[in-house]
């Protein structure tokens, strides 16, 4: 299934850092949407995280409303939506009024985890067992953005006859499984969660199932990018990431830090290894070093699409960052 130039993608999680807020990172989230059309990147993605102080991407459908006032061709979507926070009926609204908005360019990525911590989930009237309900949720929200059945009851206005692309997310086997039985395409978080990547996609592309919705498998994958005109400025705007992925796994969640010179000689090594190896899929150095990292992982995955995403402090940092990796192609 190798692809020597996979369609290039943006997630964003717009960032909050520790000297922003949550209107500055969105109204930059816009900015960095614009400067994507402009590049000819192909979906503008956003991801649902909950009780997150250094995200600002919660409401995802709100903000992707937003996004798409502000551009007009690139196509957005939620990468992902979690479903198990949401009903399945819900969902489908707010995506069929995104596709009302804007026809042709709203796409609706689904994971299985809840994004956030038990006290959280919750607060959002759910608890862990809803994920076990995952496949036949995203079934009854395929039927919602579906034609309507004759003698269908209950309707998604908007969201009926939309048919809103619907993808599968996932770190793991299963996502994989189910996207491939359900003849859906399939996403791999692999910018943090690496260690199935490869198995993953085997299982997806084998046991694919064509379908009215795919005739063929297709899949993304995601890789973090900190490009700069230097290697040493790229690694200082990759320790904003570092930091504070260190932060999450000790359980302090909290804005993106400030980026600082040498990492290795700041941390404690052992926090800075796991961080690293959950960021494995990382291409961080100058255009050419990123170029070439990228050349390696199309090769190596053999996915048709490649969704970049970049923490980065400084704005202009990550603007630069996402204008040389275009460059790829």
């Amino acid at each position: 299934m190798a692809n020597a130039f996979p369609v290039l993608s943006i997630l964003d999680l717009a960032p909050i850092t520790e000297e922003s807020n949550a209107r500055e990172s969105l109204l930059q989230s816009a900015d960095l949407a614009k400067h994507a059309e402009q590049w000819g990147y192909h979906r503008f993605w956003m991801a649902e995280h909950h009780n997150m102080t250094g995200i600002a991407s919660a409401a995802t459908a709100v903000a992707l409303a937003y996004i798409g006032s502000q551009t007009s061709t690139i196509r957005i979507g939620a990468g992902g939506i979690m479903l198990p926070n949401h009903a399945p009926l819900i969902a489908a609204e707010q995506f069929g009024t995104l596709a009302a908005l804007y026809p042709d360019r709203v796409d609706l990525g689904l994971g299985r985890a809840p994004g956030t911590d038990g006290a959280t989930l919750r607060a959002l009237r759910r608890d862990y067992t809803t994920a076990d309900n995952f496949p036949h949720d995203v079934q009854e929200l395929l039927m919602y953005l579906d034609d309507p059945k004759p003698g269908q009851a209950i309707k998604a206005v908007p969201g009926m006859s939309s048919k809103v692309p619907v993808w599968i997310l996932g770190s793991s086997m299963f996502g994989a499984q189910l996207a491939a039985q359900l003849g859906l395409p399939y996403a791999f978080a692999s910018h943090f969660a690496p260690d199935y990547l490869h198995v993953a996609l085997e299982a997806y592309y084998q046991n694919f199932k064509p379908s009215r919705y795919l005739d063929k498998p297709y899949a993304m994958a995601a890789v973090n990018v900190f490009a700069a005109d230097t290697e040493q400025a790229a690694k200082r705007m990759k320790s904003s990431m570092q930091l504070q992925f260190m932060a999450l796994r000790q359980g302090n969640p909290g804005k993106l830090p400030a980026p600082v010179d040498n990492i290795e000689n700041t941390v404690d090594p052992s926090a800075l290894a796991a961080a690293n190896h959950a960021l494995k899929y990382t291409a961080c150095g100058t255009p050419e070093q990123v170029h070439e990292y990228l050349a390696k992982f199309a090769q190596a995955s053999g996915v048709q699409e490649i969704m970049l995403t970049c923490h980065a402090y400084d704005h202009q940092a990550r603007l630069r960052s996402f204008e040389i990796a275009k460059d790829f192609s």
